[in-house]
């Protein structure tokens, strides 16, 4: 039985891990090989079906159908309660780790609900816990189940939002060396997907997809500031859509807004740097000026004990 726990258990958190972290992406040196193969990133012709879908990554083949049939045997009104709530703007914010959908996450986050509490009691049965300890180890799975789904896209959410907040200057000086160059806006945009990694040039090859398919620039970079839900890409989709309307030109308005953002990212850098000393007292107090104390006062009291001996009266 508690080899049985432990396969069960080991089974368990390889699906996790592979969840976590899917590999379904493939490199850019993989891309431009297929490119210069004269299939555009697809395989090349002599290439079967299976042959394609045994080279697809196990989470592709395996877990993402697995988990889009569970998905589409939950109840549609809960997965349209989900879609109304909170869980798609922050799905959208992370970058849809994974690919994955609001009713994939729903389900991962129903397992989570179910394996974290079986996982810590088959753990505590195998290590022949009390019955206390087990009940113990059952409450907090189940709360690791239910809190561990929502820290883990908040993270992601605070990572491609700094990420955003450090790359933004950046995107806005490519785009303005290019429209001055004589490129329109969105050439410009198609230049920073073409040159630039990261949250940024993915939301803008999403926002072009959606230009090319028929919505109106305003909307699409006003939907695209709604994803981000960043204060500095809402300032800037602000400045791009009034200099639109109003005629102004996009070159000195992406110049300003370049700037302005650079004097907030030296801001915000000096504003972190006031607050290191303020951080650094704690662990001065608590852990390196009482190992100075020691250092410094422990030969005194040894010369006093030793005095003491020497003179007992």
């Amino acid at each position: 039985m508690e080899y049985l726990f432990m396969v069960v258990g080991a089974i368990v958190i390889f699906l996790v891990i592979l969840l976590l972290f899917p590999s379904g992406a493939p490199s850019d040196i993989q891309s431009r090989l297929a490119q210069l193969d004269g299939e555009g990133g697809q395989f090349s012709q002599g290439a079967t079906v299976a042959a394609a879908e045994l080279n697809k990554p196990f989470v592709d083949r395996v877990i993402r159908p697995l988990l889009a049939n569970m998905a589409g045997k939950r109840d549609p009104k809960e997965i349209k309660r989900a879609q109304k709530s909170s869980l798609r703007k922050m799905l959208a914010q992370a970058g849809y780790p994974g690919g994955l959908t609001v009713g994939e996450f729903v389900v991962i986050q129903n397992l989570f609900i179910v394996i974290a509490p079986a996982v810590a009691v088959a753990v505590g049965v195998v290590a022949r816990w009390q019955a206390m300890q087990l009940v113990t180890a059952g409450i907090f799975g189940a709360i690791l189940g239910i809190l561990g789904p929502r820290v883990f896209l908040q993270r992601k959410i605070a990572t491609r939002l700094h990420a955003v907040t450090r790359q933004l200057p950046d995107v806005l000086d490519l785009l303005t060396v290019a429209v001055e160059a004589g490129l329109g806006f969105d050439a410009a945009c198609d230049k920073v997907v073409e040159k630039m990694r990261g949250p940024i040039p993915d939301e803008f090859s999403l926002t072009l997809r959606h230009i090319r398919m028929g919505q109106s620039r305003r909307d699409a970079f006003k939907d695209m500031a709604d994803r981000l839900d960043h204060p500095d890409m809402s300032a800037f989709v602000s400045a791009i859509v009034q200099a639109d309307q109003l005629g102004v030109s996009i070159g000195q308005v992406l110049r300003i807004q370049s700037d302005q953002l650079r004097e907030k990212r030296r801001q915000r850098a000096e504003e972190e740097a006031a607050k290191a000393p303020v951080k650094m007292m704690i662990p001065l107090v608590f852990f390196i000026f009482p190992n100075v104390g020691i250092i410094i006062g422990a030969p005194a009291v040894f010369q006093i004990l030793e005095a003491g001996q020497e003179n007992p009266e």
